[in-house]
């Protein structure tokens, strides 16, 4: 198989996307791209300038000074945030998801981080996670997939793996805050949460890591073949 692949993994939220991707990029010794943490990261920094998510203008003169670079690290992307590093921790949280859910759906923020993205896959030898990654962001992309699962499997799985301690004591929140997410991300109308046509439909509900990763592999060397 070719080094310098693109493999697009998309899904609604805690569908394994990201546990998924990291250990399908291991195995192909390719790099992780979670490109939802961009949408985070903007988030973030929309949090911290208090500037409204509905706030075209502020959004876009927030994204034109965003210092935001991305640093292969031992196969792994780390993101950057005017120069701190905010790959894992303060991006992570349920509030800080639902906001970037929310900003995504504006073109203002699309646009620029669009450019971002596009030109860390350019290379090649990527899995890229998100919401739109085969049907937008890299639509010639060599392998798509899907990933799904049930809302209540999604919802413990989100419940077992939030390092936001005050959500993970609150079962409720977390159901409330997949199922706003849903709603938010499929039915924007810009890029909505949709299957690409020529992707691969996995649902995860009953499999393991190792199984969703067997079951790609063995996709993408059926076609190789």
């Amino acid at each position: 198989m070719k080094r310098d692949l693109v493999i697009t993994i998309d899904g609604p939220a805690g569908a394994g996307k990201s546990t998924i991707s990291k250990a399908l990029a291991a195995k192909l010794s390719y790099c992780c791209l979670d490109t939802g943490a961009f949408y985070r990261a903007y988030a973030y920094k929309a949090k911290q300038a208090d500037v409204h998510p509905d706030d075209d203008e502020s959004l876009a003169e927030l994204g034109r000074n965003l210092q935001m670079q991305c640093h292969n690290t031992g196969g792994q992307w780390r993101l950057f945030l005017d120069g701190r590093e905010v790959t894992d921790g303060m991006i992570r949280t349920e509030e800080i998801g639902l906001l970037a859910s929310t900003i995504s759906a504006r073109p203002c923020v699309r646009n620029i981080l669009l450019e971002i993205q596009r030109a860390v896959g350019a290379q090649g030898g990527i899995v890229a996670e998100g919401r739109d990654m085969g049907t937008v962001v890299f639509p010639a992309a060599d392998f798509k997939f899907y990933l799904d699962a049930t809302a209540a499997e999604r919802i413990k799985r989100r419940y077992k793996e939030t390092g936001d301690e005050e959500v993970a004591a609150d079962y409720a929140k977390i159901s409330q805050g997949i199922m706003s997410r849903d709603k938010q991300d499929m039915e924007r109308e810009i890029a909505p949460l949709v299957p690409a046509a020529d992707a691969h439909i996995i649902d995860s509900t009953n499999m393991t890591v190792k199984e969703v990763v067997e079951k790609m592999i063995l996709l993408m060397s059926s076609r190789a073949d």
